[in-house]
């Protein structure tokens, strides 16, 4: 498809946003697919969200998506947002509207999901208990996919407790808050752990949680992709445990972002994901 009477603009809002790896996956996208325009990384301090989002129709933007910090403060700032991303409070994609209002979107969820299906095909939710460490956006969009899938069971684990409380009596069953001190304990008979916080990323302490009590046969997942093995995963794959970081969630939350700017659902390919990761 191509555009020839307009140069398409989409970016990702974030700060800090430079390590970004979406820019490389929506040209990707824009060079296959015939067209013209560009993806950029747009650097926007917490304070300045609401005026970067209200410029996008005036600067001929089709939608940005957001990352740290601000698909919570999103929500706020949009005309409109589908019932999905009201439902887990976070917005990871803004569409302008042919009338420039702003609909908010949140794909987070459903690109875990996807991932988790890409290396287990036969994955349920409803396998075993599920421990999600970390409470902030990312974790809602998790937990909000995780519910929907019919899991029966989730222990959220964070370091603020209160904040874990408050998203577990937001959301309700079956998500139940843990306290940070039974963080290990919680992993007995667990089939999935997903680590949603930033710890373990480049620049950033490792998680604190001890493997001993989980299942050899468990996944254990990380959300990061910088690096592609956190020590979370190195660790989980030391003891026999299969993993899964974060790349595959990032190429996949994005393509329903570029279908809803410009018409076209693109396939995460093989050769897209080795050009991802030759970079990290």
């Amino acid at each position: 498809m191509s555009h020839p009477d307009r140069y398409s603009l989409a970016g990702v809002m974030g700060w800090p946003v430079m390590h970004s790896r979406s820019p490389r996956i929506h040209n990707y996208w824009f060079a296959q697919h015939g067209i013209a325009g560009t993806y950029l990384p747009l650097a926007v301090e917490p304070d300045g969200l609401r005026a970067g989002l209200r410029a996008l129709p005036a600067l001929g933007f089709a939608g940005v998506n957001l990352t740290i910090p601000h698909k919570e403060a999103a929500l706020a700032i949009v005309d409109e947002a589908d019932p999905l991303a009201r439902r887990i409070g976070a917005v990871n994609c803004v569409v302008v509207r042919k009338d420039q209002s702003l609909l908010g979107l949140n794909h987070d969820g459903w690109g875990y999901i996807q991932s988790v299906l890409e290396v287990d095909p036969d994955w349920r939710a409803d396998r075993g208990p599920i421990v999600v460490m970390g409470a902030g956006g990312s974790s809602r969009s998790v937990l909000t996919a995780l519910a929907d899938r019919g899991a029966r069971e989730i222990r959220l684990v964070n370091r603020s407790p209160q904040r874990a409380l408050n998203v577990a009596a937001e959301f309700g069953a079956p998500i139940r808050a843990v306290p940070w001190e039974q963080r290990h304990d919680a992993l007995a008979d667990a089939a999935l752990l997903i680590n949603t916080t930033s710890q373990g990323m480049v620049g950033e302490e490792p998680l604190d949680l001890s493997l001993d009590r989980l299942p050899q046969h468990a996944l254990v997942s990380d959300i990061i992709y910088i690096p592609r093995e956190t020590p979370l995963l190195a660790a989980a794959r030391g003891r026999g445990n299969r993993t899964l970081n974060g790349l595959g969630m990032l190429l996949h939350q994005a393509r329903p972002a570029f279908e809803a700017w410009f018409g076209v659902m693109p396939e995460a390919t093989a050769e897209l994901r080795a050009m991802i990761e030759a970079t990290i």
